[in-house]
């Protein structure tokens, strides 16, 4: 047995040793391979005072995705490891910030001491506040910059004049984006030489103060590959000198107010370029001359946009695109599409939106096998839709067809393996069930069949889908209950719309966890990024316009800037019935609750006093009744808010969002009183402030539990000392009722 032991221990021995080498060999070997410098202090103090010199504020980034990434920087840990911060791994200087979507509010101190990290060399502070201060004139002294990004999504953070002077110091710049930004560029010294600029390569003036002209000065950047120049409201013809800077591969124009005819001889000098945006205004035309040879350098065009141009039909060009995978023309007068387009099987994008297209969707429309997205929402087009259009496509990501006159059903070939994630059949005639195919699409995150005829029951079954967030059924023939059964809980809805429909049924517990998701976790708070972002990068589910009741009005919401933090149940214009649950107080993430215009009874449930992120509760047009909950005055965010022509009594509580609203939320409750209904409350105490019923619930139960706690003790403590006094007595008592007896 001592002989064991004895094998053991040594072999266990033997293990650690090696171990142990392994390990240090492993730290030997990584410490003789990488060698990493700490953050100088200086810098790191820099960088501590420019963070000094900024507050935090969530409306100073427009990005619905921002976040301050300054929180991040501590004195105590290394600079090199803050967000957003990147050091050289062998000197430990500061050679990159991105502090972009930081929400940073402030103004730009023009001796702020970023400036003196002389060895940056990439800078973006694009979407943040900067109060409309200037430019600094010392970024001129960051001459290891390459890469400077101030770009903006909203107008007038940065404004005033800028010298092309402080760029001449920067000898080695490559990107230079001052997007949306009111800034003049101008030369303070008369003797600078604009050709001695520095070799940039991508140029973004987008939104810029332009003052409706293009600066000559761009003419001499002939490095340059990228230039975008949109949205700056520039007039007239469009120059000459930019078909001279032949290695453009993207010119963007898009957003201006160009008029006349752009030659094609002309463009087809510029041989390198693949993107081209020359809608969104600009009234053009396309002169193709007598030699057709100017087509063929045209040719290794990728990307076209001629969005909002006045155009009547297809620019003939076009078609000698061989390479075009994305065509937006959106936005028009065009009343056909050519036979020639569904020739063009590199087409991946395709939007030919808001124009006057008439007659039925052509079938040869799935010869664009690789069609990632395809919008022809917003015309005139009748019949049927293609049956080939649920299957012609195992790439096809956003299929939209709203807004025209198409009838009959949606086809039933939806095949398995499809990629879909945004299917857009809103505002047309169509009619019939939705087809039970849709439950292949499992990548479906937005479903929109608002405005048409369904005549069909709930679709629970829509609701094993993984990554559905937005459902809308709203103003079709829809009936019967709402049904969720077990293994259908919709486990990533944010917004549904039944509204408008013919839904009758009580509205069950077992149906509002159908829409847990719409509840705060105490691990876990999901954003935006973790709702409605699409896993890949060719298509923008978060920018497709969406519609929906808010604040008693239909809205329009764009994209991803208004709809971002939008989380809404919508069960207005139905028949539904019974008592609201009180579970609907647990979905705390909420922002839109409208159940409006039902056959609602019984009260209003406190715990609605718990969605701290509404902002519109509608419960007009039912049969509620009692008091309005005074735990109602906690919903800080509450901007809407109505109650009115139920059964509601007693007085309105005074105090909170809703003394903020007028007879017009109220009106209709005949036993309701309160200074917005010009009735007094006499007769009527106010109610004392209770807390939600969970915890009257709990603190009854521990006052009872702690009742029959002393009552056992007492008990317990009665009958033990019984007993013993009991045993001490017992000759004494007996002899005493001997006496009495």
């Amino acid at each position: 047995m001592g002989l064991l032991c004895s094998l053991a221990f040594s072999i266990q021995f033997l293990l650690l040793f090696s171990s142990s080498l392994f390990t240090n060999c492993l730290t030997l070997n990584d410490s003789t391979t990488t060698h990493h410098h700490e953050c100088h202090q200086h810098e790191s103090n820099a960088l501590l005072s420019f963070k000094q010199s900024f507050i935090i504020s969530k409306y100073a980034s427009y990005n619905p995705f921002s976040y301050p990434k300054t929180l991040s920087w501590n004195p105590s840990t290394d600079c090199c490891l803050w967000d957003g911060i990147e050091c050289d791994e062998l000197t430990g200087h500061v050679i990159s910030i991105d502090l972009s979507s930081s929400q940073l509010y402030g103004s730009m101190d023009p001796n702020s001491t970023l400036f003196s990290l002389v060895h940056l060399q990439s800078l973006d502070l694009s979407d943040n506040d900067f109060n409309h201060s200037q430019i600094p004139a010392r970024i001129g002294h960051l001459s290891q910059l390459r890469h400077l990004h101030i770009s903006q999504f909203r107008e007038s953070t940065l404004s005033g004049c800028l010298a092309l002077d402080m760029f001449l110091k920067l000898k080695i710049l490559d990107i230079l984006d001052l997007s949306v930004n009111k800034l003049s560029l101008i030369s303070q010294n008369r003797d600078v030489n604009v050709t001695i600029l520095p070799p940039i390569r991508w140029l973004g003036l987008s939104g810029c103060n332009l003052n409706g002209e293009i600066p000559t000065w761009i003419m001499n950047l002939t490095t340059l590959n990228c230039l975008v120049l949109s949205n700056n409201d520039l007039q007239g013809e469009i120059p000459y000198f930019l078909f001279k800077l032949e290695n453009l591969t993207i010119l963007d124009l898009a957003g201006n107010m160009f008029e006349g005819q752009i030659e094609l001889d002309m463009l087809s000098k510029l041989q390198k370029l693949t993107v081209l945006g020359l809608g969104g205004g600009n009234k053009l035309s396309f002169l193709e001359g007598k030699n057709t040879s100017n087509v063929t350098f045209l040719s290794q065009i990728d990307s076209l946009e001629l969005s909002s141009c006045n155009f009547v039909h297809f620019p003939n060009f076009i078609q000698h695109l061989q390479e075009l995978t994305t065509l937006s023309i959106s936005n028009n007068n065009i009343k056909t599409i050519p036979s020639w387009l569904w020739n063009k099987t590199t087409l991946q994008s395709l939007e030919v939106s808001n124009n006057l297209l008439m007659g039925e969707i052509s079938p040869s429309i799935c010869n664009l096998q690789s069609l990632v997205d395809l919008d022809l929402s917003s015309n005139n087009l009748v019949g049927m839709i293609p049956s080939c259009l649920g299957s012609f496509s195992q790439s096809l990501q956003l299929l939209n067809v709203s807004g025209n006159k198409l009838t009959g059903n949606i086809p039933q070939i939806y095949v398995k393996g499809n990629v879909l994630q945004l299917i857009d059949f809103s505002s047309n005639k169509l009619y019939g069930q939705l087809p039970r195919a849709l439950v292949n699409c499992r990548r479906l995150e937005f479903l929109d069949v608002r405005h048409n005829h369904f005549n069909d029951s709930f679709p629970f079954w829509l609701g094993s889908h993984p990554k559905l967030k937005v459902l809308s059924l709203r103003d079709n023939e829809f009936h019967g209950a709402i049904m969720c059964p077990l293994k259908y809980t919709f486990p990533h809805l944010r917004i549904i719309d039944l509204s408008q429909n013919g839904f009758s049924t009580k509205l069950t517990s077992e149906i509002i966890m159908c829409f847990k998701s719409m509840i705060i976790s105490n691990k876990r708070h999901l954003d935006f990024k973790d709702v409605i972002h699409s896993d890949n990068a060719e298509i923008d589910i978060d920018s497709h316009p969406f519609s929906m009741s808010n604040k008693g009005v239909v809205m329009d919401y764009p994209g991803s800037q208004y709809l971002h933090h939008m989380v809404a149940i919508d069960l207005s214009c139905n028949k539904i019935s019974g008592e609201i649950p009180d579970i609907m107080g647990s979905l705390n993430r909420l922002v839109v609750l409208n159940l409006s215009n039902n056959m609602f009874t019984g009260s209003i449930p406190s715990s609605f006093g718990k969605l701290s992120n509404l902002e519109v509760l509608d419960l007009s047009l039912n049969s509620l009744s009692g008091n309005i909950p005074q735990q109602l005055t906690g919903l800080t965010f509450l901007d809407f808010f109505n109650v009115s022509f139920n059964n509601l009594s007693g007085p309105i509580p005074e105090n909170g969002q809703l003394s903020t609203f007028d007879n017009n939320s109220f009106e209709g409750n005949k036993d309701l009183c309160g200074i917005q209904l010009l009735k007094k409350c006499e007769d009527h105490p106010k109610p004392p402030l209770q807390k939600p019923d969970g915890d009257q619930d709990s603190e009854s139960g521990s006052f009872f539990e702690f009742c029959w706690m002393v009552i056992l003790i007492g008990y317990v403590g009665g009958l033990v000392a019984g007993l013993a006094l009991g045993n001490a007595f017992s000759v004494d008592v007996y002899r005493l009722l001997k006496k009495i007896f």
